[in-house]
């Protein structure tokens, strides 16, 4: 069964219209912000922190999906084969919102400075600060470039890998296991990498590193359950895109619901987490961690960081819990949408505040911005998706996907 994917008009036409918007945005905001005549630091700040803020959220959103398709190798899962191509269209293309987010923080890290300090990196620039001069070992910019080139070299080489080696498969003498054990072995080492970089370091230096100050043992698996909720998402939306086109025909109910018990399973799993690193701040009331807390949720935040919680649990657990809710595809796409905008806005506190404080923004520039990312994965994703069939033949696990039941 060779199924392909051809790029409909609408689709194009729509991806090149919000890459478009994006770049407008971004050079209007380089004019008026950034070089303008009334810029001033607050608004370089708001220039460079919202790039930072959507080029990470899309990366790690992106990242998840690799992630996706490395457990369930492992766990030699059947039930993702039938839309396996979406994660592998999605990981293939890691490396450009890599590339992206390493330019950007690059910039932030070694070349913005005002009046001598670093507003968004106040490590880069400590100026005496006795508690950033003791955490000078780890947040260096020698680390912080290291770590960097390093983890985003190692995401996008093995989002790649994960592609050619199923497309090899179709190739491969009927059968054959030899290119399935590889990819069972290579995930395990991807867990690996996954768990020293998302699930540790790269969420330090490049998110909680902005309130240099404050720290989190959580903080990295908060960031974990907000980026697979949001991976698991955008997965959804591309399966329910393609059903709607006449593709993906072994794709059927049982795997919509899937993917639905995903998306709740780990609505409820970001809030364990939030809710876990929360009240141990609240508890211990010690004032160096709750100061974090005050700006977002009593502070000029408040309302933001409110929605958040409703968005991110109160309506998953609502909408998704009954099982009719979780086959249903307009609920799903609704609920995918939601969930993916709800986590964009979770990044949106977890970066603003440090540096802006209570001069916050979400206008023309934050939504400009972060079209241009949504027409950015639309665009490489579906390139991606047309150039190889849609199911994934010669899958050692094809059949069991097929007659899969959730």
């Amino acid at each position: 069964m060779n199924e392909r994917f051809e790029i409909p008009a609408r689709l194009k036409t729509t991806s090149l219209v919000l890459m478009i918007i994006g770049l407008l945005v971004l050079g209007i905001g380089a004019f008026t912000l950034l070089n303008g005549a009334g810029a001033t630091e607050l608004s370089k700040t708001r220039f460079w922190i919202v790039l930072l803020h959507n080029s990470v959220f899309f990366l790690l959103m992106t990242v998840a999906c690799v992630f996706i398709q490395a457990a369930a190798s492992l766990a030699q899962g059947s039930w993702i084969v039938a839309y396996r191509r979406i994660p592998e269209a999605i990981g293939a293309n890691v490396w450009i919102f890599g590339i992206i987010t390493l330019v950007i923080l690059f910039l932030i890290a070694y070349t913005f400075q005002v009046d001598g300090h670093n507003p968004i990196y106040h490590w880069a620039t400590p100026h005496g600060d006795k508690i950033l001069e003791g955490k000078h070992a780890f947040l260096s910019k020698g680390m912080f470039a290291g770590f960097t080139i390093v983890t985003i070299a190692l995401w996008s080489f093995f989002g790649r890998k994960f592609r050619a080696l199923s497309l090899a498969q179709e190739s491969a003498p009927k059968n054959s296991t030899k290119i399935y054990w590889t990819t069972v072995k290579l995930s395990a080492i991807f867990l690996l990498v996954y768990a020293l970089t998302q699930m540790s370091t790269t969420p330090w230096m490049w998110i909680m590193s902005i309130d240099a100050h404050w720290y989190s043992t959580m903080f990295s698996w908060y960031t974990f359950g907000s980026a697979f909720v949001s991976g698991m998402s955008l997965i959804l939306l591309w399966v329910v895109y393609l059903k709607n086109q006449g593709n993906l025909e072994l794709v059927n109910k049982e795997h919509v619901h899937d993917l639905g018990k995903w998306m709740f399973a780990f609505s409820i799993f970001w809030t364990y987490v939030w809710f876990c690193q929360y009240m141990l701040i609240w508890y211990s009331n010690i004032p160096e961690e709750t100061t974090y807390f005050k700006i977002r949720q009593h502070g000029p935040y408040s309302m933001i960081w409110y929605s958040v919680f409703i968005i991110n649990f109160i309506m998953p657990i609502l909408i998704l819990m009954s099982r009719p809710s979780k086959r249903n595809y307009f609920t799903v796409t609704f609920m995918a949408m939601t969930i993916i905008f709800g986590h964009w806005l979770d990044f949106y506190i977890m970066t603003m505040p440090g540096p802006m404080g209570a001069n916050w923004h979400l206008g023309w520039y934050e939504l400009g911005i972060f079209v241009g990312f949504v027409g950015v994965i639309m665009f490489t994703v579906s390139r991606t998706l047309a150039s190889a069939s849609l199911v994934p033949q010669n899958n050692v696990l094809l059949k069991e996907a097929v007659l899969h039941q959730s």
